[in-house]
């Protein structure tokens, strides 16, 4: 069996688990541990809290730092109310082109490891590889972001992270990060006779809001130079405002949802810094006058850490080397890169498939996109052994 046909029939069995963030992954993971357990990697699994989902993490070759990470995720979105011409979940193939749910995010990429995984195991390898392969990206990379920590612990510490997202084979060294907050104002509700003597939740969210407009203004003047991102700054944007009962109605309660995509790390330190302090010095003091029980929350509903460009990039170069790339880009989405350059590996996003394709019905990878991508990891054996 050749590794094209090998990689589709892989894809086919993970299409046919339908992993929507929403649900368990673990019949996938099960199915993808026994595969690699087979070939003699070393395979743990990490669980969330509930124990009905898993990250994967595997390694074949040497036992020591410095290794390879091939990182995918396991969920994907969901197909409710998109007008498939076939079962989403199970793969259909049609010139050229195989469809289904996740096919180019990212189940091609994972099927593609699997199929090359054996030419691994059969190698003296001087450098390990490792599959890492995660649950709940599309939701905020919270499976990624539970693997890292469990990684510190166990003191695994990979060099090099190729995540294989759609990028139609391209090599892609830079992605903006994403916070998604949610703020909670408790003020003191009455009748709107006498504003003054409850404190109006709705009024405090409005002048937080203005505050962090103001921010994002000045955002603008902290691009770094020569970005190459779209804008080139760090930008905020208000997304729900909601509260208030009545227009006669003091309002107690108001709700604020906003996300923040940043350029670079130092961006979510600055906007995080002043609006806290703002909220410290002059919104809370001025809330408690009235009630001491007035007080502002803020959750972090999702984070999704930024990949930053930097010169020197091991990553980068290797994929060069493996793919016959001589430039690279950044991307509009966001992956689980950054957490890998968190951690302090290099990381790249390079993977079968385009973006374009992802989150739609019909979704699709081309065969043609496959070959390159086997072609791309075949020749990272060979790397492994040098």
């Amino acid at each position: 069996m050749t590794l094209i046909d090998k990689t589709k029939e892989i894809l086919r069995e993970l299409i046919g688990f339908p992993t929507v963030s929403a649900d368990s992954n673990l019949s996938l993971i099960r199915y993808v541990a026994g595969y690699l357990n087979e070939l003699g990697a070393d395979v743990f699994l990490d669980y969330d809290d509930t124990g009905k989902k898993a990250n994967l993490f595997a390694t074949l070759g040497p036992k020591i730092d410095g290794g390879i990470v091939l990182s995918g995720h396991t969920d994907v979105v969901p197909v409710e109310g998109q007008q498939w011409h076939s079962d989403p979940f199970t793969m259909y193939e049609k010139d050229g082109y195989l469809y289904g749910r996740g096919s180019c995010d990212m189940k091609g990429f994972i099927a593609a490891c699997l199929a090359v995984a054996p030419l691994y195991a059969k190698r003296e390898l001087n450098r390990p590889v490792h599959f890492s392969f995660s649950y709940d990206e599309e939701v905020g990379c919270l499976g990624a972001a539970k693997l890292a920590e469990e990684l510190k612990r166990r003191n695994i510490r990979p060099a090099v992270a190729i995540v294989g997202e759609p990028t139609n084979m391209r090599v892609m060294e830079g992605h903006k990060g994403c916070v998604d907050y949610t703020v909670e104002f408790t003020g003191l509700d009455g009748h709107s006779s006498n504003p003054d003597a409850g404190v109006n939740a709705v009024e405090y969210a409005v002048r937080y809001i203005s505050r962090l407009l103001e921010l994002g203004e000045a955002l603008k003047n902290r691009a770094p130079q020569n970005s190459r991102f779209q804008p080139p700054w760090s930008t905020l944007q208000v997304g729900r405002i909601q509260g208030g009962q009545a227009h006669n109605i003091i309002a107690g309660h108001c709700t604020v949802d906003w996300e923040m995509r940043p350029v670079q790390a130092a961006d979510v330190d600055y906007v995080q810094g002043h609006i806290d302090a703002y909220c410290e010095q002059e919104l809370l003091p001025a809330m408690r006058v009235v009630s001491e029980q007035a007080a502002i929350q803020t959750l972090v509903t999702a984070e999704v850490i930024g990949l930053e460009p930097v010169d020197e990039s091991e990553a980068r170069q290797i994929v060069y080397e493996l793919t016959g790339a001589d430039q690279c880009g950044v991307v509009a989405f966001g992956t689980e890169a950054g957490l890998f350059q968190k951690m302090g590996m290099s990381a790249v996003i390079c993977g079968p498939g385009s973006i374009e394709q992802a989150h739609k019905p019909d979704e699709y990878v081309s065969l043609e996109q496959l070959q390159c991508c086997l072609d791309m990891l075949e020749k990272l054996a060979d790397k492994l052994l040098a």
